[in-house]
């Protein structure tokens, strides 16, 4: 997701070091200290501008939640969010990171679950692996997730479902739960991200599944 250019953006990131953690490699192997407590670890891959991250986290304080996205101008808009919450969410960060280079950033089995929400479905079969469910994808999450760690996706596209469900399944991935209609008869713990409530209300379905690594 990219936005419109906001010049004051990396002003306003690098006043938050609390939130928007500078120089997260030096914390690999850490998170526990960062958040100061054993909670588990959830990340979302592209975060975008934060809706889905931030209701996650406000609705499971039990858990620890870390928002990665690249650019200021869509990254400055979920640090927004964040600050607009009286006395902020303490079991949030956010990364401004390349997705692709997570393994930098956590150790094996620091991460309990990963979510991918309506990641760019790269249509031309030359850009396959640009896919964020290509295997090159998840050996990579495979590096930071448990033995029966998870990966929870959401997407509009029905092309790059479809791909996902073979590309996972291929992987040797468990799949636990699949929707072809997420909003048929919704769960109430489900968050939408600004994309999901922009197709939803268009009538598009919404497909989503749960992934799981299955021990050797």
């Amino acid at each position: 997701m990219r936005s419109r250019f906001k010049p004051w953006a990396a002003e306003l990131i690098g006043a938050h070091p609390e939130i928007i953690i500078p120089e997260p490699e030096k914390v690999k192997g850490k998170w526990q200290e960062v958040f100061g407590n054993d909670h588990p670890l959830h990340i979302e891959a592209g975060t975008g501008k934060g809706r889905f991250i931030v209701g996650m986290a406000k609705m499971n304080p039990d858990i620890n939640y870390i928002g990665i996205e690249l650019f200021d101008s869509v990254i400055v808009s979920a640090l927004e969010r964040v600050l607009e919450e009286e006395g902020g969410i303490p079991n949030l960060r956010l990364l401004k990171v390349n997705a692709k280079d997570i393994e930098s950033y956590f150790e094996k089995g620091e991460v309990d679950r990963l979510y991918l929400n309506f990641s760019d479905p790269w249509p031309k079969s030359r850009h396959a692996k640009r896919r964020l469910t290509h295997e090159t994808f998840l050996r990579l999450y495979e590096t930071v997730l448990p033995e029966n760690g998870e990966i929870h996706f959401k997407t509009d596209n029905r092309g790059l479902f479809e791909y996902s469900l073979t590309s996972i399944s291929e992987y040797g991935m468990l799949l636990k739960d699949v929707s072809l209609d997420l909003h048929a008869n919704e769960p109430e713990w489900n968050i939408m991200t600004e994309y999901e409530e922009k197709f939803s209300k268009k009538g598009q379905p919404i497909y989503r599944l749960e992934a799981q690594f299955q021990a050797v």
